[in-house]
């Protein structure tokens, strides 16, 4: 048997047992980074660190809380809180008093963070401020299971009753530990691999979310299987910034726990370009929307300087695209990613001039990316692999805990999301889709047998609507979501992620783009322009001091975009091509609904939203 192999099939019944080995292995070491404001409220953040040790008095005092409360094994507590250094403590508190976490974006409306909390029979909720507590107090008629509503931050909140602060739960938490002192190590002793650690309610398209079922034994394998990538190390700096009550920000926190790196925490993505050059990090997952805003930025940057600046930005561009492909190309060939001596030449006075600013943007330290959750453009992925950014992509659902592929270090290949983890089986069905067999596939969804039955085969299986492909040594490209994939009237199929791909690649103004063309006989598209980028564009172009919308809706704006279609057609099948478009007035966001809190894109709601554009775009034409 493999080291490999020996270190999955020899793992805990659970990540709160693992949890008590690291702090047991390196209680001194750090931990975690969390941002502070500054006392006056004026200038940047401080950030602060926990020891293992230290967050282990946190996480224990959490757990004895619970318990004090009443929280038996198995029975769900609620969490409902922006990435934040509490969300991971309460979540480890959560696990090591054996119970589980249902997890609640904040963004959730109060009807369907009322359905959640209801569904999943939560009896404790821990909410992060006023507006959370808010949500679920508007509902309390409609959930007796709810006995207990903790809040994190309590400014502008009156405890009392059932409703107590985090400090409180803490401190009754220390002293009940006080009487038990062997609570919490009883309590992880007890936990079964297939005790329900966490109910990951997938934000739904259409109809109600379904909770899926993770099983303690899934964060096991997720963090005994990233260790054994080799792809973080215990001297590794993670910046953490995903929503963690999405599956790929949590398989993260399993994944520090197992590794012991550092993970520096604050989900305010808005301080992201601001955290990362004091963070400094060595790794940060991510989602594509973030490359495709850093890349935006550049290229509008560049613009804005000037047509000399803008010119050497992209002559740098096509230099970092062709470096990566052939530096790929060869380590695939040959084990070592050498480029001709002539691309090398003209790489090293990119970097300068390019490549290197954009690496200090990031830290100056940062030795990867993951990114996930959805396509990366790879245009994108070459532009950064060029840049000295390397990205990973990755793979993973919800129903598989996020993590079921990624790219291997060196030899990753952009394009692909590499290759499946150690213990993870994975095959090809008839029609394409990818089928999915391992430790970290789902139980199922929470009260829903049929539905679970519909993806979950008797022999683990697990189909997951997605359309891919498998190079002869096993990487895995993902063509498309198998009830996206669009057929023309004229029978022709289209992968609408990839047209969309590769327009983010070819426009920097694109924030959000959306191709239609079911049972059409020509494909169109809804796009949003992003505003920071475009408002940079407008002052140059006679617009300067217009409201967003007013920009958009401009002719100029119209044909500058149409020019960036005709340059997107040009590298497409004539059926692929976009005949027609309409400019959004206003970006696609989580409010309304239309994009996940990971950024992805729904497209049944965007395509409810817009129809009458849709309508207008095919009015008066032929439909076959």
């Amino acid at each position: 048997m493999s080291d490999t192999q020996t270190l999955i099939e020899n793992r805990p019944a659970s990540v709160a047992a693992l949890f008590l080995d690291r702090v047991a292995a390196t209680p001194d070491a750090e931990a975690y980074r969390y941002p502070v404001a500054p006392a006056s409220g004026q200038g940047p953040d401080g950030w602060k660190s926990l020891s293992w040790g230290e967050a282990s008095e946190r996480v224990h005092a959490i757990a004895a809380g619970l318990i004090a409360l009443g929280v038996e094994p198995e029975q769900r507590v609620a969490l409902a809180s922006a990435t934040r250094i509490e969300w991971i403590l309460a979540d480890l508190g959560i696990m090591c008093a054996g119970a589980a976490t249902t997890t609640v974006y904040p963004q959730t409306n109060e009807d369907e963070s009322a359905f959640i909390l209801a569904d999943s029979d939560s009896r404790v909720l821990i909410a992060e401020d006023a507006a959370q507590l808010a949500k679920a107090q508007g509902r309390r008629g409609e959930l007796p299971d709810l006995t207990h509503i903790v809040v994190i931050d309590p400014a502008g909140v009156e405890p009392g009753g059932d409703v107590l602060t985090l400090a409180e739960l803490e401190r009754r938490g220390a002293a009940h530990l006080e009487k038990h002192p062997e609570l919490i190590k009883e309590r992880v002793g007890a936990i079964t691999r297939d005790q329900l650690a966490t109910l990951i309610y997938t934000s739904g398209t259409t109809g109600r979310p379904k909770g899926v079922r993770l099983p303690h034994d899934n964060w096991a394998y997720m963090a005994r299987a990233i260790a054994a990538t080799g792809l973080v190390g215990p001297d590794d700096v993670q910046y953490l910034w995903l929503p963690l009550a999405h599956v790929f920000g949590k398989v993260l926190t399993s994944g520090q726990v197992g590794v012991g790196h550092v993970t520096a925490v604050d989900g305010r993505v808005d301080k992201i370009i601001e955290n990362l050059p004091v963070v400094r990090p060595t790794y940060m997952a991510a989602v594509p929307r973030i490359f495709e805003k850093v890349y935006n930025g550049v290229a509008a940057k560049a613009r804005a300087g000037g047509a000399a600046k803008y010119k050497i930005f992209q002559w740098a561009a096509e230099v970092a695209r062709d470096y990566a492909k052939a530096a790929q190309d060869n380590f695939r060939r040959t084990g070592t990613a050498s480029v001709p001596f002539a691309l090398g030449a003209k790489h090293k006075a990119a970097d300068a001039l390019v490549y290197s600013k954009i690496r200090e943007a990031f830290g100056g330290n940062l030795r990867a990316c993951v990114s996930g959750s959805a396509a990366l453009a790879p245009e994108i992925g070459y532009f950064f692999a060029g840049a000295g950014i390397h990205i990973l992509e990755g793979y993973g659902l919800t129903e598989s805990s996020a993590a079921s592929f990624v790219n291997p270090g060196e030899a990753y290949r952009t394009g692909t999301v590499g290759k499946p983890l150690p213990g993870t089986e994975v095959r090809i069905a008839d029609d394409g889709e990818i089928l999915l067999r391992g430790p970290g596939i789902m139980e199922g969804y929470h009260g829903l047998p049929e539905k679970t039955a519909e993806v979950l085969e008797a022999d683990g299986w697990f189909h997951t609507g997605d359309i891919g492909e498998l190079s002869p040594d096993g990487y895995l490209r993902i063509t498309d979501r198998k009830k996206d994939l669009i057929k023309t009237s004229g029978g022709k199929y289209i992968a609408p992620a990839e047209v969309e791909g590769q327009f983010k690649a070819v426009c920097p103004y694109v924030s959000n783009i959306l191709v239609h063309g079911a049972d059409r006989n020509f494909c169109t598209a809804l796009i949003s322009l992003d505003e920071p980028s475009l408002m940079e564009w407008a002052k140059e172009n006679g617009l300067e001091g217009k409201a967003y919308a007013e920009v958009v809706a401009a002719p100029v704006t119209v044909a500058m975009v149409e020019d960036y279609i005709g340059q997107l057609n040009s590298g497409l099948q004539r059926w692929q091509t976009i005949k027609k478009f309409r400019l959004l007035p206003r970006d696609l966001d989580i409010e309304h609904g239309e994009i996940t809190p990971s950024l992805k894109l729904k497209r049944p709601v965007v395509e409810r939203a817009y129809k009458h554009l849709i309508d207008e775009m095919y009015a008066g034409t032929r439909e076959a």
